[in-house]
């Protein structure tokens, strides 16, 4: 059997592994049209100073991405988050720690005492009666309060999907949350009866030694697939039940065909094989994103902590800080300190996408006006994104019931990356392996 897996990100690299593991026979070509492997999961030395493009690594509450890096023989380069990674902040009017008990959220100044009290009446608010989809907004206005989700909620969701309470859909982002109140009428309820949070991320932050790139190389490594850099995919045409990829001047023919790039490019590739699947993949929006990496020989802010997230009422051009070196520690050179800014989102689109000098500047201005940082960085490091994070729409799910049901038609084409299911490291993992099973069991 001839695979052919386009896009060689974390998506594409973990479902060729997981078929090769299950049938080591498979011929599984993999093209990237970049230099070099990792889709958004990169790591970029500067100066002895490594900054991640995207995700920095996953939480270990899921089993996923553990079990991938046990198979693959990585286990020694994996890397536990500093103890100091569990204290997080939200910048409001002013910086204020992230309360992590019952306890410092009644102390803390982020809410009022009404908006406090009226997260306490979560209990006793009635579960909504249907199963229809809405935004994050509207669930948290309606479970504990504007207050809660205008802070709380909205810091959250520009961290993770840098977007805002209004524009992503919590059935789709936030499922967790929708089972507690389908199961138990409550998030309260859900968690007293489960006894622990799932709704929240939960779990230890961990990642790899000098970085994400580090265990790419290592994963591709550990299998037998040929690996085709600097080769875009150009077109897809269907021939006498094979799959004809145009690449370069000539056309290869293949068995199966996994799609591992993201839905506006799969978009592109198919447009002649299938016009309405590739109209929905190209429906899949996206939130443009901009990383401005800082490097600081010297620095007087203590950084002990994972980082802050702002919230939309601070009016404040940067979603967030990572604290880099303070979550992990073999990132810089030995007594420097390091910060990522995220700049963009569906909060402010346009700031994304300006130019280099501009984004060093509002990052600089960020941290000084958040953190009170007036040091000068002697290293800088931007990436940009037009197309950064998948933004789940409120109908997502319906989106996506109806685009791979429309798949269904195309047999031995399929889709593995992160605009579906599930934008975290865990989820891609968990999909690229359900992906592999599909791809081997119709082949059987």
């Amino acid at each position: 059997m001839k695979v052919a897996i386009i896009g060689g990100g974390i998506s594409g690299i973990a479902t060729a592994f997981y078929i090769l593991k299950q049938e080591p026979q498979t011929k599984i070509t993999i093209f990237e049209k970049m230099p070099q492997l990792g889709g958004k999961m990169k790591t970029k030395e500067v100066e002895g100073f490594f900054f991640e493009e995207g995700s920095n690594g996953f939480l270990s509450n899921k089993p996923d991405t553990l079990e991938l890096i046990k198979l693959a023989g990585c286990e020694d380069i994996l890397l536990r988050s500093d103890d100091n990674a569990r204290i997080r902040y939200i910048y409001k009017e002013a910086l204020h720690r992230l309360p992590e008990s019952a306890k410092a959220f009644i102390q803390t100044p982020l809410l009022s005492l009404k908006g406090k009290l009226r997260v306490a009446w979560e209990y006793f608010t009635p579960a909504k009666k249907d199963t229809s989809d809405e935004t994050l907004q509207s669930f948290g206005y309606r479970r504990v309060g504007k207050e809660m989700t205008d802070v709380f909620l909205d810091a959250m969701v520009a961290g993770i999907f840098a977007s805002t309470p209004d524009k992503i859909s919590v059935l789709s982002a936030f499922p967790a949350v929708v089972k507690l109140e389908q199961e138990y009428g409550g998030l309260f309820r859900g968690m007293i009866a489960k006894k622990k949070k799932e709704a929240g991320p939960g779990g230890v932050l961990m990642s790899f030694e000098k970085g994400v790139s580090t265990f790419i190389q290592r994963l591709t490594q550990a299998m037998n697939a040929q690996i085709r850099t600097n080769t875009p995919v150009r077109k897809i045409e269907k021939k006498e039940g094979q799959y004809v990829l145009h690449v370069d001047d000539s056309q290869e023919y293949y068995d199966k065909v996994v799609l591992a790039t993201p839905a506006y490019e799969s978009a592109d590739m198919i447009v002649n094989l299938d016009e309405e699947l590739a109209k929905d993949l190209k429906d899949i929006e996206y939130s443009p994103i901009s990383v401005v990496g800082l490097g600081y020989e010297e620095l007087s802010h203590p950084l002990k902590g994972f980082g802050l997230l702002t919230t939309t009422c601070s009016k404040k051009d940067i979603l967030g800080v990572l604290w880099d070196s303070s979550i992990f520690q073999d990132r810089v050179p030995f007594g420097k300190k390091a910060l990522r800014v995220m700049i963009g989102g569906q909060r402010n689109p346009n700031l994304a996408l300006k130019n280099d000098d501009e984004l060093i500047q509002i990052a600089k201005k960020g941290v000084e006006q958040t953190m009170g940082i007036h040091e000068v960085p002697s290293v800088t490091y931007v990436k940009k994104y037009a197309r950064g994070i998948p933004n789940y729409k409120v109908g997502h799910q319906i989106h996506m019931r109806n685009l791979f049901q429309r798949l269904q038609a195309h047999k031995g084409l399929f889709l593995s990356a992160n605009a579906y299911f599930g934008v975290s490291l865990n989820d891609c993992v968990k999909n690229a392996k359900k992906v592999a099973y599909e791809v081997i069991k119709e082949g059987k």
